[in-house]
């Protein structure tokens, strides 16, 4: 039976739940789709914390213009400028979510310093930010009547006038007009996919960081919402610029913990395994330099003495302040013998955030009527070709408040309604025998990107790249057509989707800039521009 609600949201981090509690209080009925349990998101995992102007000693002009030096030439000034000033206020509305940001002895909201900010002006709950922000709002949520969330639910594709018609289905009262009218939903616990009809979705998916052999991201970073919007034919931007933290826990293991970069901005120095500092080589910044130019330096120094991984050194402060200032990241590493009042951290880089996405307007808007995306999902042209440190759960919580506020105007406009949807059908699909084909494509998947479309790239890597994933792409579509749909095949499915438009975003774009760097086109075009793609 179809289920029906005004608006659905896919994801539970901090886009999905703030634009959810907008929404509903807006009067509108929200269900909220979440494929794990809905504190499972990126969000839980950021530790840094929220950048904004809340300093007397700090103005929107200065945050402007680090934003745009970190961005290489390629925000959009006017989405950084409206998101930026929108700012203090939603840090105004996270305090009152419920959200106690760490405060000084004096009652002052204690301020933080990261890589690329020229002011201290990152807040922050210690080193839980992202978790703490994450259990406020699904509080808020729980209490919310409106809003309905469903969880172990894997949303799978749009229902889109244009994909009924490619089907030869017409929905009565339709006309030429593309929009999203639902999506079908895979139910992971009783193993059996649902219709939602809906009059507007968002995708609030989080990131791409699962397409990496080594990542900081959790397992559910796997590109849902982007390669649900790029079949459903919505334009995608700049999917090159990927963000490579600089600093994860080095392990034996593929785990990698991310250190936060609010530990170089509380005085860590970079070292090489011989001790001595290395930075001030790279940037004039030294170790608080933008995090391309960090990771790019500690690539580089890897590959020049054959380490495995550099030193991050914070020792020689008093274990109680450190443990005080960064408990978790205290707690992680002392379970693997280091402590940091005495230990410097092994450290290397992993992938960490996406800058591009499926392309919005600063309403959150997608190119198709009642479709929006926000969060790291989501290409605004704040982040340019490489992120400010602490602006993503900033844009986040702001382009969430902007969305919300155009879906009540599309909605209360009274134009648009839900359909009657075709259900969907598994006809005679049997469940697979062959899982291990999933395993090992999975496998070639994520050491294909590490090894070819990583840190420093060049034309024949990403062309022997995009051979092996498209040789994947052709076995997993012959996997997804002969066998009833499974949570991981569908992941597998829109990661290797994510990765081809990694991919050809990056041959597309004949520069280093940014994130992007390689070295058959080491120089900068006269010209910034964005790379697209779309389904034809």
């Amino acid at each position: 039976m179809q289920k029906d609600f005004d608006v659905i949201i896919v994801g539970s981090g901090i886009a999905g739940l703030s634009f959810a509690l907008r929404t509903a209080e807006a009067g509108h009925r929200v269900a909220i789709i979440t494929k794990k349990a809905s504190a499972e998101s990126n969000t839980n995992y950021a530790q840094g914390g929220i950048a904004a102007v809340t300093s007397q000693t700090d103005n929107i002009e200065m945050h402007i213009g680090d934003t745009l030096e970190a961005g290489d030439g390629l925000c959009s000034e006017t989405a950084v400028r409206a998101i930026l000033e929108n700012g203090p206020q939603s840090i105004e509305e996270l305090a009152r979510r419920g959200v106690a940001f760490t405060q000084l002895n004096d009652g002052r909201v204690s301020l933080g310093k990261e890589g690329g900010h020229s002011k201290r002006r990152i807040l922050h709950v210690k080193d839980i930010t992202g978790k703490a922000i994450e259990e406020a709002l699904l509080h808020a949520v729980a209490t919310n009547s409106g809003i309905t969330t469903f969880e172990h639910h894997f949303a799978i594709d749009l229902i889109t006038v244009r994909s009924l018609r490619k089907r030869g289905i017409t929905i009565a009262g339709e006309t030429e007009r593309d929009r999203v009218l639902g999506l079908y939903v895979l139910d992971t616990v009783q193993d059996c996919v649902q219709t939602f009809g809906a009059k507007a979705v968002l995708l609030a998916t989080g990131g791409i960081g699962q397409i990496y052999q080594y990542t900081t991201n959790p397992f559910i970073a796997t590109g849902d919402g982007i390669a649900m919007a790029y079949r459903a034919g919505v334009e995608i931007r700049n999917m090159e610029f990927i963000q490579f933290h600089p600093t994860a826990l080095y392990t034996t293991d593929s785990e990698r913990f991310l250190i936060s970069e609010a530990v170089r901005g509380e005085g860590a120095i970079l070292r090489t395994l011989d001790g001595q500092p290395f930075m001030q080589r790279y940037h004039q910044r030294a170790d608080l330099a933008p995090r391309d130019v960090v990771a790019r330096a500690i690539d580089s120094e890897m590959k020049k003495s054959g380490a495995r991984h550099v030193w991050l050194d914070i020792t020689g402060r008093p274990a109680e302040e450190l443990r005080d200032r960064f408990p978790n990241i205290y707690d992680t590493c002392a379970k693997h013998g280091i402590y940091l009042e005495k230990d410097p951290i092994p450290v290397v880089p992993a992938a960490h955030y996406l800058c591009g996405g499926v392309k919005t307007n600063l309403a959150g808007e997608t190119e198709m009527a009642g479709l929006y995306a926000c969060g790291e999902v989501a290409c605004t042209g704040l982040h340019g070709a490489n992120r400010l440190a602490s602006n993503s759960l900033l844009e986040a919580v702001v382009m969430a408040h902007q969305g919300a506020a155009s879906v009540n105007a599309y909605l209360t406009a009274g134009v648009v309604s839900t359909s009657e949807l075709p259900g969907w059908v598994d006809g005679d699909m049997r469940d697979s025998d062959e899982r291990v084909v999933l395993l090992h494509n999975w496998d070639e998947l994520k050491r294909t990107l590490w090894d070819y479309v990583g840190i420093v790239r060049s034309s024949k890597r990403l062309e022997r790249a995009r051979t092996r994933i498209q040789n994947l792409a052709r076995e997993i579509n012959d996997y997804y057509w002969n066998f009833k749909v499974e949570e991981g095949l569908l992941e597998l499915r829109n990661m290797i989707q994510v990765a081809e438009l990694v991919i050809d975003c990056a041959l597309q774009r004949k520069e280093s800039r940014g994130l992007h760097y390689t070295i058959d086109y080491p120089g900068k075009s006269p010209e910034p521009h964005d790379t697209s793609i779309r389904a034809t």
